[in-house]
């Protein structure tokens, strides 16, 4: 789905990423590498092919789009170092595109990792007239690009049916973007008359009309 902002154009793809059209930038935020191997580690049977999936959806939007820049919001990696540091580690070294990481609660990594791999860290990064942070922002003048609610919405249908569904949920002066990796959960948010909500599926981002 194609949206404007402050008359910028960028895509919001299912997979829970968005792609800046004029700057050529690939945003998602909450990837949360090394969650998969974290619950393995400690007996919750999730099957290894989730650890590769992060990076196949990565690798689909990187050639889908084929971004000058990838910035993620914070939350890159879930916990201590584990086997998904060097797969990620791996993965940086087969691309050509600058990366940036705003730097989340969950990111407590030595920054000398990402010195090594040529990975900026920032607390916050201004492009334009928007300030991509990793918390949300309350009471900020440009636009905010931020993530960490992982939010989530509830639809409800008749006889009692209701779905729930990730979402990029935007007030009028912020986006907070759903999370990019597995098993993360959702937090789920009442949007108020004006918020907008995208909801996402397995294959599409649609307008969820607001009662």
């Amino acid at each position: 789905m194609k949206i404007t902002i402050q008359s910028q154009t960028f895509i919001l793809h299912h997979f829970g990423a968005v792609f800046w059209e004029s700057n050529s930038i690939l945003l998602l935020s909450d990837v949360h590498l090394g969650k998969v191997s974290h619950f393995r580690k400690h007996g919750i049977a999730i099957p290894m092919e989730a650890i590769i999936a992060n990076f196949n959806r990565m690798d689909t939007l990187i050639a889908e789009f084929q971004p000058k820049s990838i910035i993620f919001l914070g939350d890159l990696f879930h916990s201590v170092q584990n086997i998904e540091f060097e797969l990620f580690a791996n993965w940086t070294k087969l691309l050509s595109q600058k990366i940036i990481l705003v730097k989340g609660n969950h990111d407590i990594v030595n920054e000398l990792f990402f010195e090594e791999l040529n990975i900026e860290v920032m607390n916050e990064l201004l492009i334009d007239n928007f300030i991509l942070t990793h918390h949300p922002l309350e009471g900020n003048t440009l636009f905010n690009f931020c993530g960490h609610i992982h939010p989530g919405i509830k639809i409800r249908g008749k006889g009692r049916q209701f779905l729930n569904i990730s979402c990029f949920f935007r007030k009028p002066t912020q986006m907070i973007f759903p999370s990019f990796g597995e098993f993360t959960g959702n937090f789920y948010l009442e949007p108020t008359k004006n918020d907008l909500v995208y909801g996402i599926t397995p294959d599409e981002v649609f307008e969820v009309v607001l009662k």
